[in-house]
């Protein structure tokens, strides 16, 4: 039993606008996965099918195997955790403890727990120093974090992300990168997130989605999806610059290891040239 799975999703827009056709996706447990596509591929619309936002005009979104329901949609939302694109849509209380503990309040927990889940929370994403400010006189990335870590308090079991290093600076989307590993590797979280940002991909999933139109066009793990570059030029994305660099290095006859993360292409390039043995 998949921890989510959708089959045959498919989403229709006012005005017969398709945005999700037949859709099949899959998450297991403790995954880091990657939902790629260009603007209005349908990652958002997907996305909000998963914790009940919207319902499907046809297929269905299975959690832990049961459909989402009107009954059971409130436990659904505190096993998956939505982060909007935008954390703007997220963040309205006063300060920044406030705004993380409304979910925890919302939930009906004591004041002791929700203390407990609040400061853990601005723990886990690093932003105690944060706690007594207001939320809307922060910088983006700022937010962002406020906002991821509203649905951390509410402790779920899968957090999704949606187009998470929207409007970040480079050590921003540093900092997340981090984040999302440890959410995995420490705390045994699946994440879902979606972006067009093809060079983050390596560093944060195990495994990719690809989408255009809709439709989900491909999947597999990185070095299966990154060895299509006609598919993804096909749909507007590329492949990512490091493993690009290291295939025109094998091409031009250098014996190097094909590598997608920062830290592999650097041992690849290293023992290449005789650095490392």
């Amino acid at each position: 039993m998949h921890l989510i799975e959708t089959r045959d999703l498919c989403y229709v827009y006012p005005g017969n606008v398709t945005a999700l056709d037949h859709v099949n996706f899959i998450a297991p447990r403790n995954a880091r996965i990657a939902v790629i596509g260009s603007n209005g591929a349908g990652k958002s619309t997907l996305f909000k099918h998963l914790n009940g936002i919207f319902q499907p005009s046809s297929g269905s979104v299975l959690i832990r195997g049961e459909p989402i329901t009107k009954e059971n949609r409130k436990e659904i939302r505190k096993f998956i955790g939505l982060v909007f694109q935008n954390p703007d849509d997220q963040i309205f209380s006063p300060t920044v403890e406030q705004d993380i503990a409304f979910g925890p309040t919302n939930l009906g927990l004591d004041e002791e727990t929700i203390s407990h889940r609040v400061h853990e929370a601005l723990r886990v994403v690093g932003i105690e120093y944060l706690a007594s400010r207001v939320p809307h006189h922060l910088s983006g990335g700022e937010k962002k974090r406020v906002a991821i870590a509203g649905v951390i308090a509410m402790e779920p079991e899968v957090l999704v992300l949606d187009e998470p290093t929207a409007g970040l600076d480079p050590k921003g989307v540093a900092d997340l990168n981090g984040f999302i590993n440890s959410l995995s590797s420490k705390y045994g979280m699946t994440v879902i997130f979606s972006t067009h940002d093809v060079a983050l991909v390596p560093e944060v999933a195990d495994f990719i989605y690809v989408m255009d139109k809709g439709r989900i066009i491909a999947s597999g793990t990185v070095e299966e999806i990154f060895l299509q570059p006609d598919m993804l030029k096909s749909v507007r994305l590329d492949v990512p610059v490091l493993p690009r660099l290291l295939r025109s290095l094998q091409e031009n006859g250098v014996e190097v290891s094909m590598a997608y993360t920062y830290a592999d292409a650097e041992d690849a390039l290293l023992r290449a040239f005789g650095k490392r043995s």
